[in-house]
């Protein structure tokens, strides 16, 4: 019988996990399919973590964190996966650049919270590594800095679980959005984070994913009245405000998640019991940049801002 990745990272390292699920990507076989599989559609893969048997790993449809992932130039993705970015690019120019600007958001918000006091992450919606990762922004600040991560696509899982883990306290954990009390319950994410405690929450270009069917807003609320005061909620939506993006989002209609643009006034509810630190709710290349825009920035169709639970 194979092993599943996880357990070869145990006894061999992070380095062979990591060397291993690159040539796996590379030949798009499933991480612990054995010698010589082939991908098929539907596949199930043996990915458990406390005895929790993860949902089938779907290849045969584009995934977001895996077009997110070509997008950002990462190698961690099938060719389903980039076809659909390129046809995303197709549609919407700026995406590219639209993705980085909003990875760069992320960075400066995890420093702006930790700058302010904050030593707990929870990162709901992690996707795959790309470094700098949350753990080595908020580290590079302070080395003690707890960090869960969440995710709940297998694949993520399983790549951040070799890649993700370090000495300080980490949790790479298989969970979703769509469940929070799940999420906040999970043993892993309560042996690392103190709920008592101000924590950050990051909700970064995740729940456009989320119909109204699925009550985001709701899903937010249950996320936040977890929360202590002096906790901060980071987050970043897409929005076709800026230019017409009804085909950028149809690529996603075949995607294991569709995509759900939202209106500004959309996105600054689901902030509702916190307060905005300036500059408020904009897009994502103009939150407190570290300098000058990248061109093209006035066509990001990204949302980002940064509030604090009083």
């Amino acid at each position: 019988m194979s092993r599943p990745l996880r357990t070869i990272v145990a006894e061999q390292g992070a380095w062979a996990g990591q060397l291993m699920w690159e040539a796996v990507l590379d030949r798009g076989v499933p991480a612990g399919a054995g010698p010589g599989a082939a991908v098929s559609e539907g596949m199930e893969h043996d990915v458990t973590q406390n005895g929790f048997r993860a949902e089938e790993i779907d290849t045969s449809r584009p995934h977001p964190a895996r077009i997110y992932d070509y997008l950002l130039g990462g190698k961690d993705n099938y060719e389903v996966d980039r076809a659909a970015g390129d046809l995303l690019a197709d549609r919407a120019p700026e995406v590219r650049v639209g993705v980085q600007a909003n990875r760069a958001f992320l960075q400066r918000a995890v420093r702006y919270v930790v700058g302010s006091g904050v030593r707990q992450i929870l990162d709901i919606g992690t996707g795959l590594p790309t470094s700098p990762n949350v753990h080595e922004v908020a580290r590079a600040l302070d080395p003690g800095v707890s960090i869960a991560y969440v995710d709940n696509d297998p694949i993520v899982h399983t790549y951040a679980n070799a890649l993700l883990r370090t000495s300080a306290p980490t949790a790479v954990v298989l969970g979703d959005l769509r469940e929070p009390a799940a999420v906040l319950a999970d043993p892993e994410v309560r042996r690392v984070i103190d709920f008592t405690q101000p924590v950050a929450l990051l909700l970064v270009a995740i729940l456009h994913f989320l119909t109204e069917a699925d009550e985001p807003e709701r899903v937010v609320a249950e996320l936040r009245d977890a929360l202590p005061a002096g906790s901060y909620l980071v987050l970043s939506h897409a929005t076709g405000d800026f230019a017409d993006r009804v085909e950028a989002e149809a690529v996603y209609n075949n995607a294991t998640a569709t995509l759900n643009l939202r209106e500004r006034a959309a996105v600054e509810r689901f902030f509702a019991g916190f307060e905005l630190v300036e500059p408020g709710l904009v897009q994502v290349p103009f939150w407190r940049p570290d300098g000058t825009a990248p061109k093209g920035s006035a066509e990001i169709g990204f949302y980002g801002g940064v509030a604090r639970k009083v």
